[in-house]
């Protein structure tokens, strides 16, 4: 059984439906990408799918269980954690405080998180750990408005993943990265898959066709496709669509 599934998401905004009977399926253990055109209402279904948005009528299934409709903050304590297309970060803090604080024994504690993150020695080398991942060792004392825009991407992510947990989705990862920032990037992505699950929603085809196991093609609010990036390659919508010249 996958570990995320979506059975049948409706959505309308007003007069306007944005997501008609959309189903998904996520493995654990793989990357599973969310392609589609600008408008094509990826970002709404991404929404829909960390809580954000209940759907008007459908499922959502996280690990056997019913989560539809929970809030961000309950489906993110059951272990699923998502980035953001505009960065959520503590521009003040150093790199090493941003990843701190969102450790959990920190968050459980409530008050002087920083303070307390610096006397716990357990905390001071997990956080270091994960900056370690995601190539930010050597930053960890910069202050997070500093970095250059691409490691910033990546001390989003750290972020993510200092809540250890089982799904982590990725809206746009690559915006506003040049060609570089993108390949340090996808050579990040590499190295988490399978240490978690991975669902990402992006409009560089050439990112994901390189990185995903299985990608969904939403578009006019409808999955309309879905496979490996080789089957995609040889669907005829996709073919005959703009995001076929790009794949």
């Amino acid at each position: 059984m996958a570990l995320f599934e979506a059975h049948q998401l409706h959505l309308r905004f007003g007069d306007r439906v944005v997501l008609e009977d959309v189903s998904l399926a996520f493995e654990a253990g793989r990357l599973s990408g969310i392609m589609g055109p600008n408008g094509a209402g990826k970002t709404t279904c991404f929404n829909v799918l960390t809580g954000r948005y209940r759907p008007d009528r459908g499922r959502v299934m996280f690990d056997g269980a019913d989560i539809t409709g929970r809030s961000p903050q309950a489906i993110a304590r059951l272990g699923i954690a998502r980035s953001f297309q505009l960065m959520n970060l503590f521009d003040e803090f150093t790199v090493f405080e941003n990843v701190a604080i969102a450790l959990p024994q920190t968050r459980r504690r409530g008050a002087d998180p920083i303070g307390q993150a610096y006397g716990d020695a357990t905390v001071v080398e997990e956080a270091h750990e994960l900056l370690d991942t995601v190539g930010l060792g050597a930053r960890a004392d910069h202050i997070a408005k500093a970095l250059p825009y691409g490691e910033r991407r990546a001390l989003e992510i750290a972020v993510a993943l200092a809540s250890r947990p089982k799904l982590l989705f990725l809206d746009e990862p690559t915006a506003g990265l040049g060609s570089d920032g993108r390949a340090r990037l996808a050579e990040l992505v590499r190295r988490l898959k399978g240490q978690v699950t991975l669902v990402v929603i992006e409009h560089d085809m050439e990112f994901l066709f390189s990185l995903a196991d299985t990608i969904s093609v939403i578009h006019w609010g409808q999955v309309i496709a879905r496979g490996s990036p080789d089957e995609l390659r040889t669907n005829p919508w996709v073919k005959n669509s703009n995001l076929g010249k790009l794949a």
